[in-house]
């Protein structure tokens, strides 16, 4: 895994996946009532009950005060300090002796593909960014109640040192949103020829009746200068068994 110039800061993780820590509204939809065990497979949650759920989402959000720095071309920070020999040596650590020569029609930023990391998952769970990202909300990946899993994500870099990269997911049940989601990934130097790759905390899933079935969710990856590189949707199934 390839170190970021600066070092991404956590700000909140409550992915898609993790519903179940978001609010205590959402633990009471996640718990059954009156201490009766139930069996169904899948029990979809009242209008009522998704309102709760996004009206505790939102109470949870708060700003970031965070101003970007000033941009700066790649050759402008190669040119700087050129007499201290020691910051030399770091900018080529970091930037490499000269740069890669890449295809000039290469966005600067290529989103390559998200994985969602589980030990337990029988096969791959991938979705590769650079194909039909029309296809991935018609078909949705499954994720087993009250497993284990990490997201990642991978990136190229490609002409340009790229600031404050972030990753945001909103998260819609029925139309509700019930979730939104911010990463701060970091900065980056161009290295055309190597994937950068971002990875989440581990998480766990949630579980229970209320919480199975299938969440729309909408993603993006900007920059300090909120340049969309890339947006796309996808689906996300919980289920009860991997094969149920």
């Amino acid at each position: 895994m390839l170190c970021p110039l600066v070092s991404g800061r956590w700000l909140r993780f409550s992915s898609v996946a993790s519903l179940r820590s978001l609010s205590p509204a959402f633990r009471r939809l996640s718990q059954p009532t009156g201490g009766i065990t139930h069996t169904m497979a899948e029990q979809d949650p009242t209008p009522e009950q998704l309102a709760a759920l996004a009206a505790a989402n939102e109470e949870g959000d708060c700003p970031v005060n965070y101003k970007p720095p000033a941009q700066k071309s790649l050759q402008e920070i190669q040119e700087l300090d050129q007499d201290d020999e020691s910051l030399r040596k770091y900018k080529e650590a970091l930037l490499g002796k000269a740069a890669a020569v890449t295809d000039p029609k290469a966005p600067n930023v290529q989103v390559m593909r998200m994985t969602l990391l589980c030990e337990t998952a029988p096969g791959p769970l991938i979705l590769d960014l650079q194909g039909d990202l029309e296809n991935f909300k018609k078909n949705p990946f499954v994720l087993k109640e009250g497993v284990e899993y990490r997201i990642k994500i991978n990136f190229k870099v490609n002409k340009e040192i790229v600031s404050g990269l972030k990753y945001t997911q909103q998260t819609f049940r029925k139309g509700i949103k019930v979730d939104k989601s911010d990463y701060m990934v970091g900065s980056y130097g161009p290295r055309p020829e190597e994937e950068y790759e971002f990875l989440t905390t581990m998480e766990e899933s949630p579980k229970g009746m209320i919480a199975r079935g299938t969440y729309n969710i909408k993603s993006k990856f900007t920059d300090d200068d909120k340049h969309d590189h890339l947006s796309w949707d996808w689906s996300l199934t919980i289920k009860k068994d991997w094969t149920e």
